[in-house]
């Protein structure tokens, strides 16, 4: 279980999040949704520990980063790292074989170039393989599924599914909630950094209309379209 008491985080006079508390249980996969900027990054690298904050987070595990994934909406890459080499990194990190790299290439992604060379939509598939390919206990993805092709994106959710099936700890942030109502248990929404309602399965599809309704409402007659 990971627990969050009372987390704030300030960008000088910005306040990212105010008081954010909630707790993550193995088995089950969470998504956390909200507008650009509601502070659904600013939480991830909280929980992972780049970023400073104030208030508790404990988990059961000794040292949370040390069992944690964390896949990036936008991954970094070194400018002369195969993606066969930084798989390798990945992996040596935890102390884990990689095994046979080609095998387990799902995404068949060409291992042997320099990863700064792949498209938006590859750096994500190589960061989400190595990631994996560390078997971590706890996987935060922050936009897993923006900018990749519908045939890895179905691949993607399948993977989420059999990391719940492995009692793993999965939180996930989404433009796309359709991808939410296939995969999580639970959804959180957080908007300007305030942590508001918790929505389980049964009521995703409520939740998606009060969120249409909230965002659309009388825009597209107001843009006066002809």
């Amino acid at each position: 279980m990971i627990r969050i008491e009372n987390i704030s985080k300030s960008y000088g006079s910005i306040e990212a999040l105010h008081q954010v508390s909630l707790s993550f249980e193995k088995g089950r996969v969470y998504g956390i949704v909200g507008e650009n900027g509601s502070g659904k990054t600013t939480l991830f690298k909280c929980i992972t520990g780049l970023e400073k904050f104030d208030g508790i987070i404990t988990s059961d595990f000794d040292k949370l980063k040390n069992h944690l994934g964390f896949l990036q909406t936008e991954p970094f890459f070194f400018s002369k790292i195969t993606g066969r080499e930084y798989i390798q990194l990945l992996c040596n990190a935890r102390g884990k074989p990689t095994g046979n790299i080609d095998q387990r290439n799902i995404f068949e992604l060409p291992l042997n170039q320099y990863a700064s060379t792949y498209s938006t939509g590859m750096k994500k598939k190589l960061a989400i393989t190595a990631i994996l390919m560390q078997e971590n206990d706890c996987y935060i993805l922050d936009e897993p599924y923006n900018g990749v092709d519908i045939h890895s994106n179905i691949l993607i959710t399948e993977i989420i599914l059999k990391l719940k099936e492995l009692k793993k700890i999965v939180i996930i942030s989404s433009h796309i909630f359709a991808t939410l109502s296939d995969t999580c248990d639970e959804i959180y929404l957080l908007t300007r950094g305030v942590l508001g309602k918790k929505v389980l399965r049964g009521d995703f599809e409520k939740l998606e209309r009060e969120m249409r309704d909230f965002t659309v409402g009388n825009k597209i007659e107001r843009l006066g379209l002809k």
